[in-house]
């Protein structure tokens, strides 16, 4: 867990300053948006090696940022049972989390189009599987 992760954001490759602006923009809890992205992690490990070979991404401090189109996000959230207001700060929170992982990574200056979203991951626990 990174000094910018909490136990609530720790087990989800978001970090608590993203959960916190996320959760101020949204209608839902704080504990709603960290337990959505801590089950959510979890698809996304099983799903880490599928968006590498397909989308770009950058990784920095262990954590992988991709690049996805916005029906991917459609996707990824219909296996889940979350309120609409889950549902968007959960895709609020890794597409902010990805940008700033994008903006971060020293070969990665292109930006993010109005069509795509972030997905975030935490490849030191993907690679274990």
């Amino acid at each position: 867990m990174s000094d910018d992760q909490s136990s609530e954001t720790g087990e989800s490759a978001i970090s608590d300053e993203t959960l916190e602006r996320t959760a101020d923009r949204s209608d839902a809890t704080v504990d709603a948006i960290a337990d959505a992205l801590v089950v959510l992690h979890s698809t996304l490990i099983g799903r880490h090696a599928e968006l590498e070979r397909e989308y770009d991404y950058v990784t920095v401090d262990g954590t992988r940022a991709y690049r996805v189109p916005e029906p991917v996000w459609d996707d990824l959230l219909a296996a889940f049972d979350f309120d609409d207001e889950v549902d968007a700060a959960v895709a609020s929170a890794h597409t902010e989390q990805a940008r700033l992982l994008f903006s971060d990574a020293v070969d990665a200056d292109e930006r993010f189009a109005a069509d795509e979203r972030g997905v975030v991951v935490g490849i030191d626990t993907a690679e274990e599987f």
